[in-house]
C-alpha cells in the first residue's frame, strides 16, 4: 500500500470511531465535563502518536536518499542507497538509482572523449616543440658555433654565454615534450616509462625510488595511459606541495588486477580540499573503471592508489 493511502486510511479509521463515539456513549456537555475533556484529549493524542508513527516509519527511507543525494559523487562512482519502504517510496529510490547509473555512463563516456581529444592534442604540440622550435633552436646553436669561430675573443666569451642559455632553453622544450608526449611509454612500454618517470622527478632534495614487480599481468594501452598519467601527476604534486624527501613508486599485481601507489613522506593532505590535478585522476580512473584513493597515511605524508580491476588485462607488457 502508498504512503497516501496508509496515512489517509489511519486517518478515517481514527475520525471514523471519534465519530461513532461522540454519536454513540460519549457526549461533550456544555460546560465540557472533565472525563469528557480527558477523553478528547487522549483520543487527539493517540491520532497524533499514530501520525508521527506512520510518517517516522514511512519515510526514513526518504531521509536515507536524500542524504544519498547530497552526498553523490560522480568521481566516485558505485555507491547506492538500498531501496527500502514500500510503494512510491521504494520506485523513487530504484529510479533514482537508475538515474546515477545513467549519469555514471554518460560521465565516462564524455570524460573518454575529453582524455582522447587531450592526448591528441598533447600529442600535436609535443610534436611541433620538437620539430618546429627544437630545429630551430638547433640551428640557432651551430649558427652561434660558427659565429663565435670567427668572432673576436670578447665577443666570443658572449656568445659562448648565448649558446648555454640557448642550450638550457633547448633542454627544456624537450623535457616538456617528453612530459606532453610519453615516447618511452610507446617504445618501451610502461615499465621503462615509470623507471624514467621517477629519474626525471628525483632530484637532491627528492628520492624517487621505483619497483615494477616482475609478471604484471597485459595491459592494454589504454590502462597503461591512464597508469603512467595518474603517476605522472601524483610525482608533479609532491615535487610542488608535499615537500617530501623520499617517494616510493610502486606497480604491483594483485588478487583483483593492478595496483599503483605512489607514497610520500611529505606534511600530508590536511584539511586541504582536492585540486584540479586529483580530479583530473578521477576522471582518468573512471575512463578505465578503475578505483582510486587519496589520503594520508599514519607514517606521515600522503598516498595515491590507484588499482586496476582485471578485466582491464589485455595485451603484452611485463617484467621490469
Amino acid at each position: 500500500m502508498s504512503l497516501f493511502w496508509r496515512i489517509f486510511l489511519l486517518n478515517a479509521v481514527v475520525l471514523v470511531v471519534a465519530v461513532g463515539l461522540l454519536l454513540g456513549p460519549v457526549t461533550v456537555s456544555t460546560p465540557v465535563l472533565f472525563t469528557e475533556a480527558a477523553i478528547l484529549v487522549v483520543g487527539l493524542a493517540a491520532m497524533l502518536v499514530a501520525n508521527a508513527a506512520l510518517l517516522r516509519v514511512g519515510l526514513s527511507p526518504v531521509r536515507r536518499l536524500t542524504r544519498a543525494m547530497s552526498t553523490t559523487d560522480l568521481l566516485r562512482p558505485g555507491r547506492r542507497p538500498a531501496p527500502g519502504g514500500r510503494g512510491e517510496v521504494a520506485e523513487l529510490i530504484r529510479t533514482f538509482n537508475t538515474m546515477l547509473d545513467r549519469l555514471e555512463s554518460e560521465r565516462a563516456g564524455s570524460a573518454a572523449r575529453a582524455l582522447s581529444a587531450q592526448e591528441a592534442e598533447r600529442h600535436r604540440v609535443a610534436q611541433e616543440l620538437h620539430d618546429e622550435v627544437g630545429q630551430t633552436l638547433t640551428a640557432v646553436l651551430l649558427e652561434l658555433k660558427r659565429v663565435a669561430g670567427h668572432a673576436p675573443e670578447p665577443v666570443r666569451e658572449e656568445i659562448h654565454q648565448v649558446q648555454e642559455t640557448t642550450r638550457t632553453g633547448l633542454d627544456e622544450i624537450r623535457r616538456i615534450a617528453r612530459r606532453l608526449r610519453p615516447g618511452v611509454l610507446e617504445e618501451l612500454g610502461l615499465s621503462s616509462a615509470l623507471k624514467a618517470l621517477a629519474g626525471e622527478f628525483s632530484t637532491p632534495g627528492l628520492a624517487v625510488h621505483h619497483h615494477v614487480e616482475p609478471g604484471l599481468p597485459p595491459l592494454d594501452k589504454d590502462t597503461e595511459l591512464v597508469l603512467y598519467r595518474v603517476a605522472q601527476e601524483g610525482l608533479t604534486n609532491i615535487a610542488r606541495h608535499a615537500g617530501a624527501r623520499h617517494v616510493d613508486l610502486t606497480l604491483r599485481r594483485t588478487s583483483g588486477g593492478v595496483e599503483l601507489r605512489v607514497r610520500d613522506d611529505g606534511r600530508g593532505p590536511g584539511g586541504a580540499p582536492e585540486g584540479s590535478g586529483i580530479q583530473g585522476m578521477r576522471e582518468r580512473a573512471l575512463l578505465i573503471g578503475a578505483a582510486l584513493s587519496v589520503g594520508p597515511v599514519p607514517e606521515g605524508g600522503t598516498e595515491v592508489r590507484l588499482t586496476v580491476p582485471a578485466h582491464r588485462e589485455h595485451t603484452v607488457e611485463e617484467g621490469r
